[in-house]
């Protein structure tokens, strides 16, 4: 790709750099430990040369006299596969000939590649209102886990990882980044090419809700959005995802939304296995991971988020993303970004498109380009094709007739105004996504979608334990009225903070009735949350003494997003009566039952929705430049080894 720089790209602006050096005072002793244990672990495991002999056979063993000649002249690149596969999930189906193709991209190079292992890949989709979603957001760090079990036979130079949906690709970045001495490439799959309107979807769902269709006609129209191989083509939290990689340089530009099985997808491939050997110790110009996630990186994925109108999902994901790199983020961050940045996109559910018409329009290129020429991204930070976004992402790939891929200027008009707008003219001066603060806690609401005359609700409360008791007391004809929803027990301790778009059809159909409605929840409500206004990832959670455990029916509550407020209107002194008679209810239900049993030490463990819902958490916050010296080794006594030390353990 040629790298001719641009006099448009501009400075970043004043705000956008004041947020991001309060991040990175903030952070600035955690990205450090982050550092010395990454350069420490390259110089002590890097090369796959310090594996004994034997270690070494059982390596290659399976592999072809011709790899196994290559490996053993160790001056060629290995690259480890870390795939998401499996053909249930229609984002992940086309995995299943990645590796060979990466093998061939790779032989390509005169390197080789080998799957290093496979992680977990639930879908939301088939889990959704079961109990099955109840492992969803416990799975990302599962999934780092096993990332991190793929790549410790410490045989590989270069890694690619294969994954796209919700907490599959937050899971690979944080296992990838423990591996941070190492280059890491992600290789998308694509969305699924348009199926009916995701507007129409939304309406049948609605009509079903309301009784007025049958199951038949509800199926039939599910089945045409979410018809073939591909990602599901609205703007939730897997295409966020793809987004993000992209606006933090570690998939190819103008890559996200190359439908599967096309020539165009099968290029973009190979080409970024190729760079992944480029960017290795034994390529052209080494290119870790460590060099390029960093501070300025993750403020451009927090942009990216609001500019497009992403999901939700992604201020827990972020969090704990970040943290894996040594930097620390939190929900004011992203309020306060909001603020200066603008909402550009309106894909569903912001809006009618999907990310097929998005792409067309221009798609991320588009954005990133205009972003950086009006200072609202960081352009000086290294990506997988060498240092500037704008030197690079602000190109768009091309299919030559011999198969090569040519890079083109992306457009500098919008294809469609209706779905992509201009800096100059966005659909909201402000990203969408606000803090909620008050005496419920803090919480999160995503407005981009919500109509300005539904952003203040001010109703009585009716408080549910399950979104099956909501649903039911809807079908009942109990919450026919102006309502706000509290939905408690929903956080990472209480079940492992399942979805809960099971109530998305219901509240909307009370909304189009004329009602005021709200929901205040401790659960998620993704990137598929729409119209009805949701403050969710309500911090403390229930379970862990959180004010939201202490509402009761007919509880006047005041969902402010214009003014980020989220407030009980119960006064001080019966609050603490209340806390004091506080019974749990009964969660046992949600204790076991589709392997729910197994993860109950995690759930214990997990952190609040807030510092990012992990099980990592006070790992990543406990490794402070104090704690981790330069050769990697614990200054703290009791942390972790030190030289001549028995082993402790973090208090």
């Amino acid at each position: 790709m040629s790298t001719t720089t641009s006099s448009s790209a501009q400075a970043p602006s004043k705000a956008l750099a004041e947020i991001t050096a309060r991040i990175e005072a903030r952070s600035r002793s955690h990205r450090q430990a982050y550092l010395n244990r990454m350069r420490h672990s390259r110089d002590t495991f890097e090369r796959r040369e310090k594996l004994s002999c034997g270690n070494f056979a059982h390596g290659i063993a399976a592999c072809s006299t011709e790899e196994k000649n290559t490996l053993v002249m160790a001056n060629a690149a290995n690259v480890g596969i870390v795939t998401a596969y499996n053909d249930m999930l229609s984002a992940h189906q086309p995995y299943e000939h990645y590796p060979e193709l990466v093998r061939q991209a790779a032989r390509g190079m005169g390197c080789t590649a080998q799957v290093a292992g496979g992680v977990p890949a639930m879908c939301d989709g088939v889990t959704q209102g079961q109990a099955g979603m109840d492992l969803s957001l416990l799975s990302r760090d599962i999934i780092a886990m096993t990332t991190a079990i793929a790549l410790s036979h410490n045989m590989f130079d270069s890694v690619v990882c294969l994954g796209i949906c919700d907490k599959i690709v937050p899971g690979l970045f944080i296992g990838s980044l423990a591996f941070g001495y190492l280059p890491t490439v992600f290789l998308p799959a694509g969305p699924m090419p348009s199926g009916i309107p995701n507007s129409e979807k939304g309406r049948i769902r609605q009509l079903y809700a309301e009784g007025q269709v049958g199951r038949d006609e509800l199926l039939k129209a599910e089945m045409g959005s979410y018809h073939s191989a591909g990602t599901c083509t609205f703007y939730g939290t897997a295409n966020t995802n793809q987004m993000m990689m992209e606006f933090m340089g570690l998939q190819l530009p103008g890559g996200s939304f190359v439908n599967p099985g096309t020539p165009l997808r099968r290029a973009l491939t190979t080409l970024g296995v190729e760079q992944a050997i480029r960017n290795s110790d034994k390529g052209s110009s080494y290119r870790p991971m460590m060099d390029i996630v960093g501070v300025e990186s993750i403020v451009n994925a927090m942009v990216g988020l609001l500019a497009t109108g992403g999901s939700t999902n992604h201020t827990i994901h972020l969090v704990a993303m970040a943290q894996a790199a040594g930097v620390l983020i939190d929900w004011q961050d992203f309020s306060d970004l909001s603020k200066i940045i603008p909402l550009m996109a309106r894909v569903y559910p912001n809006g009618d498109a999907d990310v097929n018409h998005f792409h067309a329009a221009g798609g991320v290129v588009f954005m990133i380009r205009e972003l950086l020429e009006h200072g609202l991204l960081h352009d000086k930070v290294d990506t997988m094709l060498g240092e500037g976004l704008y030197d690079h992402y602000t190109k768009e790939p091309f299919l030559e007739n011999d198969g090569s891929i040519r890079w083109e200027p992306g457009s500098r008009e919008t294809g469609d105004k209706d779905i992509l707008k201009t800096v100059a003219e966005p659909f909201q001066k402000e990203g969408g996504l606000e803090l909620l603060k008050g005496n419920l806690g803090n919480s999160i609401i995503k407005v981009s979608a919500v109509a300005d005359k539904h952003r203040y609700v001010r109703a009585p409360a009716r408080v549910f334990h399950s979104q099956h008791e909501a649903v039911d007391a809807y079908t009942a004809g109990k919450l026919n009225q102006d309502v706000v929803v509290v939905l408690n027990y929903q956080g990472p301790k209480a079940c492992g903070m399942p979805e809960l778009h099971k109530l998305t059809p219901p509240l909307s159909s009370l909304q189009s009735k004329g009602f005021a409605v709200a929901l205040v929840t401790d659960g998620r409500m993704s990137g598929a949350s729409g119209k009805v206004p949701a403050a969710i990832h309500v911090s403390p959670e229930a379970l862990d003494g959180g004010p939201i455990s202490l509402v009761r029916d007919g509880d006047i509550i005041e969902v402010d997003s214009l003014n980020g407020k989220l407030l009980l209107e119960v006064d001080e002194a019966e609050l603490e009566r209340r806390r004091a008679e506080i019974v749990v209810p009964d969660l046992s239900a949600n204790e076991w039952g589709l392997g729910r049993e197994l993860f109950a030490p995690m759930r214990a463990a997990m952190s609040k929705a807030e510092s990012g819902a992990s099980f990592f958490t006070q790992t990543w916050t406990g490794l402070t430049e104090q704690t981790v010296n330069i050769d990697g080794s614990a200054a703290v006594p009791g942390y972790g080894t030190e030289p001549g030390k028995k082993a402790g353990t973090q208090s």
